[in-house]
């Protein structure tokens, strides 16, 4: 016998069934597109000298990037430190243009350790679960330059006990976990062990607990981030004067997310993913969807008021940030050509998605541009990559007048979580060219 559904299931689907995820304003996009247009000429110039399929990394864009999320929370915090979180782009490139720019380096394993220490990086910040005891040795053995933020008790007792091998003392921080519940609890400990934690801490004699860090991610708006800084202040309230006194940081993460928002096929909203459950088709691949995403400066400017009204009053420290995806996100172009046209509304390209890591735009919406036809309609087509599953799409539409066989096509910003989870899948990788 089938069980009866609760009373209010039905509704709740209808509810979701019935909600429609903002549209993806025209001018917006035809916007986005137009300042891509704009810079063919670039583009193409590097084409003269490599081929095809590249990764394009723009050093000024991040310079840029950088120089724009400094201004925006000096201006509010009156000491502040910056992270560049490496794992979001770990091209050494990257890390290299952002320690340039008089950002510390995020790091969360051993090799993106090695790549800092080789670039000179000597202000390093050692985050993430479950690091090895080689991890750890290497970490301590550069004790002046890294920060290492413990996220466990058991993590802590490791900790101690190479340091003490070493006979070296550490500066460290402790992870405070954002969601107890879900997943997001392997990240660090939850914040009523604060306590323990600090007792714990203060009978190992290489440990220096100088500061805390959290993280919650692909924030569109800074509310998760003002609610876990709320709760924070309560935590500190409870400390004793001795820890609060030792405090120097607060580590409040990154996770902001692009200022254009998060743009999704109708296959990517939560409606199209249920009607997608009930067999039906999620929705017309002419529909672009977007959920929007504050400023940077609405960002600095809600989470400090935070931490003016939550933290400030409890201790004074510097404040922590490690941006990634904000940072490079639009750093990098993808640039790929037309190989094949099997039909008027289906081509094949020189490079599949494991270029990006993962079949996202199956879901994700990324306008494609045709650079040897440039044009500001968008029109319907097949574009799919060259590895051997169907799954291997960059999307439905691209903007030209046409496509065929050795047309250029740019894929814009690329540059988050895109090169770093790179697969060596069937096909070759794009090569990486820095300007």
């Amino acid at each position: 016998m089938r069980k009866a559904q609760p009373p209010d299931l039905s509704q709740r689907l209808s509810e979701v069934l019935a909600r429609t995820t903002p549209l993806l304003p025209p001018d917006e996009l035809r916007a986005y597109v137009q300042y891509h247009f704009d810079r063919r000429d670039l583009y193409l110039e590097v084409l003269e000298r490599h081929p095809l399929p590249l990764y394009l990394q723009e050093s000024s864009i991040l310079r840029d990037r950088a120089g724009r999320l400094k201004r925006a929370f000096q201006k509010v915090l009156p000491a502040v430190g910056f992270y560049y979180a490496v794992k979001s782009n770990n091209h050494p490139d990257i890390a290299r243009v952002l320690f340039e720019a008089e950002f510390g380096l995020d790091v969360s394993s051993g090799l993106e350790l090695e790549m800092a220490l080789n670039l000179g990086a000597a202000d390093i910040i050692f985050s993430g679960p479950g690091k090895t005891d080689q991890e750890l040795h290497l970490a301590v053995a550069h004790a002046d330059q890294v920060v290492i933020l413990i996220d466990s008790f058991g993590e802590l007792r490791r900790l101690e006990s190479i340091a003490a091998g070493l006979n070296r003392n550490v500066r460290c921080g402790v992870r405070l976990t954002v969601n107890p519940d879900g997943l997001w609890r392997k990240f660090g400990i939850v914040a009523q062990e604060l306590p323990a934690f600090y007792d714990a801490a203060c009978r190992c004699d290489h440990i220096q607990l100088l500061g805390l860090q959290f993280h919650s991610s692909w924030n569109l708006s800074p509310d998760p981030q003002v609610a876990f800084i709320q709760l924070l202040g309560k935590v500190l309230a409870d400390m004793p004067v001795e820890f609060i006194t030792r405090i120097e940081f607060i580590d409040i993460g990154g996770g902001y997310w692009p200022a254009q928002g998060e743009w999704l096929q109708a296959a990517g909203t939560p409606e199209g993913k249920l009607q997608e459950a009930l067999g039906k088709r999620a929705g017309a691949v002419e529909t672009h969807h977007r959920f929007p995403a504050a400023t940077i400066e609405a960002f600095a400017d809600r989470i400090s008021a935070a931490i003016h009204e939550h933290l400030f009053p409890i201790v004074a420290c510097r404040i922590c940030l490690e941006p990634g995806r904000w940072i490079c996100n639009d750093a990098v172009q993808l640039l790929i050509s037309v190989v094949d046209k099997k039909a008027p509304d289906l081509v094949i390209t020189d490079a599949g998605t494991n270029t990006v890591g993962w079949e996202r735009f199956e879901t994700d919406y990324c306008p494609i541009l045709n650079l040897t036809r440039p044009s500001l309609h968008e029109k319907p087509c097949h574009i799919l990559g060259s590895l051997c599953t169907p799954h291997d799409i960059w999307g439905y539409m691209y903007f030209g007048d046409d496509i065929q066989p050795g047309d250029i096509l740019l894929i814009p910003a690329q540059g988050a979580y895109t090169y770093s989870l790179r697969q060596h899948f069937i096909k070759p990788l794009p090569s990486v060219v820095t300007i």
